[in-house]
């Protein structure tokens, strides 16, 4: 069985990268990783939201390429089941595939406000109105699921698509210094003590490249 291939982009830039990578490390699946350079101009038209493809993540695994992060987690789903990448009841699993819906399609004001960039930092950073309404829907969002679903993941025990899917926005919320109350601060650091985002956040520090453009200046 050939190992599969998974093509993402910047790791301290590559919100969508990041994802597909993170569905693929919660689901046990061994690849290799293909990077290609952010400084691509097909990859920093993606970044800069200046595209409608969505290139990466893209995932070839025994003879079939998937693309699109909602995509190859549904596929990586029926290929490891035993992973619960998904809740296995049907309302629960309903609820997570909303959610990760909305991250998927929405929220656009804060991903270009705040844009994921994992070597900066940038204190008291002045969140305007309306990314701040994204901030309170996906604040409110990760509430429900705590409260519902006892954490310290967004459905329980174990981390899920939900989790690489929002894993960027927790990457976000550290750059920018967005406040936040205790639950979802500690859904946070749970996020970010996980092995596979400690290895992907050191590559990423690791980085020679810089997108100018997506550095966010006062």
């Amino acid at each position: 069985m050939t190992k599969a291939v998974l093509t993402i982009s910047s790791k301290n830039y590559g919100a969508w990268a990041l994802r597909g990578w993170l569905c693929a490390r919660f689901a046990g699946l061994e690849f290799t990783e293909h990077v290609i350079s952010p400084d691509d101009p097909a990859m920093k038209a993606e970044m800069l939201l200046l595209s409608s493809s969505m290139l990466v993540p893209s995932l070839q695994h025994n003879g079939i390429t998937v693309w699109d992060t909602l995509a190859i987690a549904e596929y990586l789903n029926e290929i490891k089941p035993k992973a619960h990448l998904m809740p296995a009841e049907v309302a629960t699993r309903a609820h997570c595939r909303a959610i990760c819906g909305e991250m998927h399609s929405g929220f656009a004001s804060l991903r270009g406000s705040l844009p994921m960039n994992i070597k900066g930092h940038f204190p008291k950073f002045k969140v305007w109105s309306r990314a701040q309404a994204d901030i309170d829907r996906i604040v409110s969002i990760w509430q429900e699921c705590l409260a519902t679903y006892g954490g310290p993941y967004l459905f329980g025990k174990t981390p899920c698509v939900a989790d690489a899917m929002y894993a960027p926005v927790v990457t976000r919320f550290l750059t920018y210094d967005v406040a936040l109350d205790t639950a979802c601060a500690a859904y946070c650091q749970s996020i970010m003590a996980l092995p596979a985002m400690k290895e992907w956040v050191t590559a990423a520090k690791q980085e020679p490249e810089d997108i100018d453009e997506l550095d966010a200046e006062f």
